[in-house]
């Protein structure tokens, strides 16, 4: 397990990285990456949307083009209050503070769930899978974006000893273990050489 996927340990990185996360993130993960994601939901105007994991907005930013109905969560207070200042506490987004693993909601409350950027400090992604699949409706979609695993064998320790860095097979254990049968991956890139995301859409069978 990586030093990050500590959830302590997490919420201090994000104190700090918070300061400057809209400034470093388009280089890792851009508007286009993340609008292209977007398109590859089937999100209708009056869909309820969360964003799990949801940081400073910038995904919220994107589906919000989309549906007025979204919700935004995330673990960090420092991260979420960068998303108060952009929307408000009471403005469009519904916010709340919560853990991945232990999602505050009931039940097929959502018709997509979206987490990008959040897999990689989940201690339990598994768990928090099911738990994506739990609060989304039966047919609904679940969007996950996650770090792919480095080719370098360099990189893959450094990697593998900062937080979780996964492959297309990884992928389909988890997502399988978490009781999803139908989902398809694709590698996102913002340019060659920078680092490659790992986005699954998946969608959620009938209880």
């Amino acid at each position: 397990m990586g030093v990050l996927e500590n959830k302590a340990r997490a919420r201090t990185f994000y104190k700090y990285l918070s300061k400057v996360y809209d400034r470093i993130n388009p280089f890792i993960w851009d508007e286009s990456m993340r609008d292209e994601a977007i398109d590859m939901l089937d999100i209708e105007p009056d869909d309820h949307v969360l964003d799990v994991g949801c940081g400073t907005g910038f995904a919220t930013e994107g589906l919000l083009e989309r549906t007025d109905h979204i919700y935004g969560l995330d673990q960090s207070a420092h991260q979420l209050e960068k998303a108060y200042a952009k929307f408000g506490k009471r403005g469009p987004v519904r916010f709340h503070r919560g853990d991945a693993e232990r999602l505050p909601f009931a039940d097929d409350t959502f018709d997509v769930v979206w987490s990008s950027g959040s897999i990689e400090y989940w201690p339990n992604p598994v768990v928090a899978l099911r738990e994506l699949r739990r609060v989304t409706k039966p047919g609904g979609q679940v969007l996950v974006v996650g770090p792919d695993y480095p080719n370098n064998s360099v990189f893959q320790k450094l990697a593998d000893a900062i937080m979780l860095f996964y492959d297309e097979e990884e992928a389909d254990r988890m997502f399988t273990e978490a009781g999803y049968q139908d989902f398809e991956h694709v590698i996102q890139q913002s340019r060659p050489g920078s680092p490659r995301a790992i986005t699954t859409v998946a969608q959620v069978p009938d209880r």
